[in-house]
């Protein structure tokens, strides 16, 4: 195969190439069936002039080009040279759309309802206007507070859902650009907005106590920018001109209670010239200080479609249908009853004693109406979502119709890059409940689970989940945007970052450790997995602004103590009404963490070329680590807190030296024996347990950790039935009874965490250089598995690295090295050593593989 380059990117967004800055880094892929290695690129616009690119990197190149403006389209193409003097040829064309709109361009008002009859009450607005000449190109731009569609001449102008998700809306919102050309023609037109409250007219709290925190009604915002084949351009805006009203079909819409949809209000033509809107009064306009901002992240999409797999009746007489897999997203139906008909449905996660299982919900009522026509109706919910297994209908008439019945799955449209796969059936699993907790709860921002009135940020969970979160998905726009909020919600709150962002809840912002230190773990994440060292340079400040903050509440003694901590959430002895009871001291963990987040912190500062800062952070992170150890480990080798959670820190964030680390990894195995050989560990062990039982040389005992089937234990849940991951350890009890507590969720990732150790050390991949420009090989076979592999689509192209027992009992290792990469293999019995690109195998005689017997 003659070597191509595909695959070609501009900053962050997989979906399409859109510019949201004015000079975009390019990325590319090589595909070469020989080794290759890069010595130089080039580049060229619209087929000008090539201008050379002197760099071996094929990662977030920076742009060579002039800097892009506003509106522009050009088409660039690729070409690059090995180091070996083999050229590819040009790359197809990619046609570059820019997304940002220059200083002072945006002019269209919020426009909303003049006298909507309730609060957070949906509505529309609309326009005919004239375009007095052949469209040559058009974008639109556009925003809400609260969420939207926008329709051109009767058909959306794109796939997207719930836009513009959720950001920290005291500050910041983000426009859409929409290419809209093929929408538009010569003479009138007509374009329409749906809108509804979303997340800006919620009520965030806990106990029915709810509150709205941003306003009581939406408004939405658009310009569209047209370009005429003569030269002129006409922008269309929202303002007072617009016409706008309470009608449609949405008659209700909350993120957390569902929305109401009567099929009986439907206006055919009302987004298409010639429709009478005589009748809707003008729109009210409602200014804002904020002006969009254009967003580096993908939208919220339809992704997947389930169908019903059984159909059952409860013990109550209920029909209850199951669609196999716990999501998040909504139903579609397919129906016809009398007019006025209501057909109810309310969605939970699991079922309890044959009925739906509701109390997890809360306050949340998680239940969308329909009201039919009379006619042929298809339901479908546009502005709310659920997290859902069973959906219990009511008012059907008759037998219903399964056939009729479609489970759509949203989320933000992330393109997935990680695969596991064994010989245990169970961890294959659980391996794809990680996967759809992950889908189900990135959703415009990362959040604790889908379901119950809650659906925020927490930064505790994302803390733990990073890593896993960039072996599975390309997070890296996702995360980008949200760390803007992070940002913005620590600058106003002196270098604090909230428990949850956006920040809904009541009271100023407090510390805490593992949920504020998000701001230095998931930065870092983006850089080393994922390669994107804008994001550090971008996300510096808050970094170095936590870190201060946690200084000053160690003071001399360099340990952080008496503050509130959530420490190690959900150990699994703690009580189900005290979630936070763990075996592990809480202010030892916080003191870890001030050690962890400012060695993060110096790391960023040596990356970046901020030797002074990553001299004073390093310094002072040895202080405190010399502090923590003093404080914390007991002269006969033990830790004060004799808990898993407590050994796997000091091993992990390397919080004693490596002779001491080696005895406290043998006290943890006897740690993990004396509790029965399950699982010990909270939100701040659960990620790090297997990685300190096997960097001590306890893999074993880590095996046989992840394998355990009894509770508490990964596994535990998938023979449950679990499709996704718990928020406890015990979330459903043996017996089939829900946990207890009030705080129980089905799909809450953070307990799936581990994952990411799956990958890097089972299957043995992991990234040594940034965003696997440098990769190692290192697998380490378990008992109770005969094979294992991972599959990562790396931004240099796939990779692969997995083992298999032969019949003769000898291990097999194979790997694959994607271009423009090396590889450092470690495997029992032999030297390291390093490879280039391309398909490698090896095999280790029996007497050598160790554990692999």
């Amino acid at each position: 195969m003659t070597p191509r380059v595909c695959e070609v990117r501009l900053e962050r967004r997989n979906d399409q190439p859109l510019a949201d800055v004015p000079r975009p880094r390019l990325s590319w892929i090589v595909e070469s069936e020989a080794p290759w290695l890069q010595a130089f690129a080039e580049a060229r616009l619209d087929g000008g002039e090539a201008v050379r690119m002197d760099t071996g990197e094929s990662l977030f190149v920076d742009w060579p080009f002039a800097p892009l403006k506003p509106h522009e389209r050009r088409e660039l193409q690729l070409r690059v040279t090995s180091e070996d003097g083999a050229t590819t040829g040009w790359s197809d064309p990619v046609t570059i759309h820019t997304s940002f709109l220059a200083d002072g361009e945006w002019c269209a008002s919020q426009i909303a309802l003049t006298a909507p009859p309730v609060e957070a009450c949906p509505g529309r607005a609309r326009l005919e206007f004239l375009l007095l000449g052949a469209v040559r190109s058009a974008v639109l731009y556009a925003t809400a507070c609260g969420v939207y569609q926008v329709s051109i001449n009767g058909r959306d102008v794109d796939d997207a859902v719930l836009k513009p998700g959720w950001r920290d809306n005291r500050e910041r919102i983000v426009h859409e650009a929409t290419d809209v050309t093929a929408l538009l023609h010569e003479g009138a037109n007509a374009i329409g907005i749906r809108f509804a409250g979303g997340w800006w007219t919620e009520e965030y709290g806990f106990h029915g106590n709810g509150r709205r925190v941003y306003g009581d009604q939406p408004s939405v915002a658009a310009q569209l920018h047209v370009e005429l084949y003569d030269g002129t351009a006409q922008v269309i805006a929202t303002d007072g001109k617009w016409r706008a009203a309470a009608v449609g079909e949405v008659t209700a819409s909350s993120i957390y209670q569902g929305e109401t949809i009567d099929a009986r209000r439907s206006l055919p033509g009302w987004d298409e010239v010639g429709f009478d809107d005589s009748t809707w009064p003008a729109a009210a306009v409602s200014e804002t200080s904020l002006v969009p901002q254009a967003d580096p992240a993908e939208p919220v999409r339809r992704t997947e479609e389930l169908s019903v797999v059984d159909v059952i009746t409860s013990p109550a007489g209920r029909t209850i249908l199951d669609f196999g897999q716990n999501l998040v997203g909504w139903l579609r139906v397919r129906v016809r009853e009398a007019e006025g008909h209501a057909i109810t449905l309310r969605h939970a996660e699991v079922l309890e004693d044959g009925e739906l299982g509701v109390r997890p919900l809360r306050f949340a009522k998680a239940t969308d109406t329909l009201i039919c026509s009379g006619g042929h109706d298809t339901f479908e919910p546009q502005f709310t979502f659920h997290g859902f297994r069973y959906v219990e209908v009511s008012g059907w008439s008759g037998e219903v119709d399964a056939s009729a019945i479609t489970a759509v799955v949203i989320g933000s449209d992330m393109r997935r890059t990680g695969w596991f796969d064994s010989s245990h059936d169970l961890l294959n699993r659980f391996h794809e409940n990680v996967v759809w907790g992950m889908r189900g709860n990135f959703l415009s921002l990362p959040t604790d689970c889908p379901q119950r009135d809650e659906r925020l940020g927490w930064t505790g969970d994302i803390q733990v989940f990073a890593p896993t979160a960039t072996s599975l998905f390309d997070c890296t726009a996702f995360l980008v945007s949200w760390l803007r909020d992070v940002a913005l919600e620590q600058r106003r709150s002196g270098g604090i970052c909230p428990f949850v962002v956006p920040n809904v809840l009541p009271g100023d912002p407090q510390p805490a450790a593992a949920w504020g230190d998000a701001t230095t773990v998931v930065p870092m994440a983006l850089y080393e997995r994922l390669g994107d060292r804008a994001a550090l340079v971008e996300h510096y400040p808050s970094m170095r602004a936590w870190v201060d903050v946690l200084i000053e509440r160690a003071g001399q003694r360099m340990l952080w103590e008496g503050d509130f901590q959530y420490g190690d959430w959900l150990d699994p002895t703690a009580p189900p009404d005290r979630p936070g009871a763990a075996r592990t001291d809480r202010d030892l963990v916080a003191s870890a963490y001030l050690v962890r987040s400012a060695k993060l912190l110096a790391r960023a500062a040596d990356v970046l070329g901020y030797n002074d800062d990553a001299t004073h952070y390093g310094e002072y992170s040895d202080r405190a680590r010399r502090a923590w150890e003093q404080e914390y480990v007991t002269p006969g080798g033990r830790i004060m807190s004799d808990a898993q959670t407590a050994y796997a820190l000091a091993i992990v964030y390397e919080l004693v030296d490596a002779a001491t680390a080696k005895a406290l990894g043998e006290r943890l195995a006897a740690v993990v024996h004396r509790d029965g050989g399950v699982i010990g560990t909270g939100f701040v062990g659960t990620p790090i347990i297997t990685e300190a039982l096997s960097s001590t040389g306890h893999a074993d005992v880590a095996g046989r950790l992840l394998l355990q089937t009894e509770a508490p234990s990964w596994l535990y849940a998938v023979t449950m039935g679990a499709t996704t991951i718990w928020e406890r350890w015990d979330s459903m009890l043996p017996d089939g009874s829900i946990n207890p507590g009030s705080m129980t969720s089905f799909n809450h990732y953070a307990f799936g965490a581990v994952a990411d150790w799956m990958h890097r050390v089972v299957a043995g991949l992991s990234a040594v250089g940034p965003g696997f420009s440098r990769i190692r090989i290192a697998p380490t076979p378990i008992e109770g598995l005969t094979h294992a592999s991972v599959r990562h689509e790396t931004p240099y192209g796939s990779a692969e690295s997995g083992w298999d027992i032969t019949a003769g009992g000898a291990l097999r290792v194979h790997a694959v090295i994607p271009p423009n990469t090396r590889a450092e293999v470690a495997l029992p019995g032999m030297d390291a050593f390093v490879v280039g690109s391309g398909r490698h195998e090896w095999l280790i005689p029996h007497r050598e593989c160790g554990d692999a017997e």
